[in-house]
């Protein structure tokens, strides 16, 4: 252990750390990264076929956890031993049998399903769309920022078209929250659809990729009071390349609002000329899932009462449309390594023979993150054990060893006190904090660690730091381009597994200190999402 570290953690702690793998950024051994390695190469091997939720091949993944916490001697802490199960509703799109258009005083303009648009959303969509369409800039309403894209719009009964972006005045986490019910919200406010727009330059998945995922299917949770959305509402997302169409005779051009919000400047809002109409055809069916929790019991007694949570996702895209010629979509970065992390937190942190953290600590490998945060929703809203004792989350989701482990983006570290043991850990180790270097991509929302925030429970998620305009920054945007959510992200591509190892060291070393800090983590007094304690 560097000495740095040693001094930090051990007081704190009152905890010997005698695995090697705290050894700040010294190079981890190979029987480590071998423990490491095998936990992903077995989670994300063709023999599980994609991991989809509800599939054969997530029963069998979710199996090999179990049988790892199992042998670690943790205990289970679910409903059916270490099994919290979920019921959910699988809605799969028709999109070949699926039709849109505009409707105009000059015409109507066909729209081709899936090429032009195609219709995917985690709750119940209408069979028949037909009505008026208004363009409401970036779609965001955050009175605390005294920002109202909604404001003097009607939306009562029309379908609302909605830009990617965000002022560069409001915060990422503002926005990104306000996007998280964006569907519930306009729901409420009377209208019946959105189609959501990216700026060509803000596209994170080539066109053809996001419509062979349209193809698989999406899923809410069968039990319609934890959904955000419990009506018939229609969700689409329009091709870049082909959205002018939706502009046409309004006074605004799709080029130009794309200028605006690549340059985080305010948009306007108004009507459009044209109705949009639809037909969706797609079919439901039940599926039931399990997440998996295991608990270390903590060793002090008094605060073992309370759990530090740790969690990563274990579900993935399934078997899809073929890229390559290759249909499994094993989600090697998306999420096994996550999950094998987990796995070997979980391992050095109940070593025998070492006393144990103070707080005990919740392993929680979730089902459904990719079907809209589903299973940690789900373990958030009715937790197996008692709600006030969750304190935190530290969630690991995609992390990329694709270039060296110099600095850590924790995200939600501006927000709580966990910002602060995050930076003592990443300080000891000698990392550098990176802030979030694009706020506008959302990820503050888009892993489960949005699940616990919104129960009001402090919260990090974490990403291999960089800056924007670095070769790390370059690395980065070609693995989302061209690996991100298809096939190839499996077991043959680029990985440093040693980086893998050191992230998995500072995750561990942060549950560490965050269970054996005196005080329980609270949301700064300026946080925004400080509200979700209070309510």
């Amino acid at each position: 252990m560097l000495p740095a570290l040693r001094r930090l953690l051990l007081p704190v702690l009152g905890l010997s750390l005698v695995s090697p793998a705290f050894a700040g950024l010294a190079e981890p051994s190979a029987t480590l990264i071998d423990a490491w390695w095998s936990h992903v190469a077995a989670i994300s091997g063709d023999d599980m076929e994609g991991r989809l939720t509800g599939s054969p091949g997530y029963d069998k993944a979710a199996a090999y956890v179990v049988a790892q916490f199992e042998a670690m001697e943790l205990k289970p802490a679910g409903v059916n031993g270490f099994y919290q199960p979920l019921d959910l509703v699988e809605q799969r799109f028709d999109l070949d049998a699926s039709s849109a258009m505009l409707r105009s005083v000059s015409g109507d303009v066909p729209l081709s399903v899936p090429g032009d648009i195609y219709f995917r959303g985690g709750y119940p969509m209408p069979a028949t769309v037909d009505a008026p369409m208004v363009f409401a800039g970036y779609g965001l309403s955050i009175p605390e920022a005294g920002h109202d894209d909604f404001k003097g719009l009607d939306v009562r009964g029309k379908v609302v078209v909605v830009l990617s972006g965000g002022p560069s005045t409001i915060s990422g986490a503002l926005k990104s929250d306000a996007r998280a019910d964006r569907a519930g919200m306009l729901a409420r406010m009377g209208a019946i659809g959105v189609i959501a727009l990216s700026t060509p330059k803000q596209v994170e998945i080539r066109w053809d990729r996001q419509v062979g995922i349209a193809r698989g299917s999406s899923m809410y949770l069968a039990d319609d009071g934890l959904r955000d959305v419990a009506t018939p509402f229609m969700a689409a997302t329009f091709d870049p390349a082909k959205a002018e169409v939706l502009f046409a005779g309004s006074g605004h051009s799709f080029a130009e609002l794309s200028a605006l919000s690549d340059a985080a400047q305010p948009l306007p809002t108004f009507a459009l000329p044209a109705r949009f109409a639809a037909k969706i055809v797609a079919a439901s069916k039940p599926v039931r899932s399990a997440n998996i929790i295991a608990r270390l019991p903590g060793s002090d007694a008094k605060l073992a009462a309370e759990n530090v949570v740790l969690s990563a996702h274990l579900d993935g895209l399934g078997v899809g449309e073929p890229i390559k010629g290759d249909r499994i979509y094993n989600g090697t970065f998306d999420n096994a390594i996550g999950v094998a992390s987990v796995i070997e937190a979980a391992r050095t942190l109940s070593k025998k023979g070492q006393k144990r953290p103070k707080r005990s600590i919740l392993f929680t490998i979730v089902t459904a993150e990719e079907k809209g945060l589903l299973g940690s929703r789900y373990f958030a809203q009715r937790p197996t054990v008692p709600a006030a004792s969750l304190v935190a989350d530290i969630n690991f989701d995609m992390p990329l060893p694709i270039f060296a482990f110099t600095s850590v983006t924790p995200l939600g570290y501006d927000q709580s006190s966990l910002g602060n043991d995050a930076r003592a850990v990443a300080d000891a180790m000698g990392l550098g904090i990176a802030p979030d270097p694009l706020p506008d991509r959302n990820a503050f929302i888009r892993s489960d660690q949005y699940s616990f925030i919104r129960q009001g429970i402090p919260s990090l998620f974490l990403k291999y730091g960089f800056k924007v305009g670095t070769p790390e920054a370059e690395t980065e945007k070609a693995w989302r381009a061209n690996i991100y959510h298809s096939p190839q992200d499996d077991l043959n591509q680029p990985v440093l597994k040693a980086e893998g190892v050191k992230m998995t060291d500072y995750f561990t070393a942060l549950a560490l200190r965050v269970a054996n800090a005196p005080a329980r983590p609270k949301w700064n007094d300026d946080s925004y999402f400080r509200r979700f304690a209070e309510q």
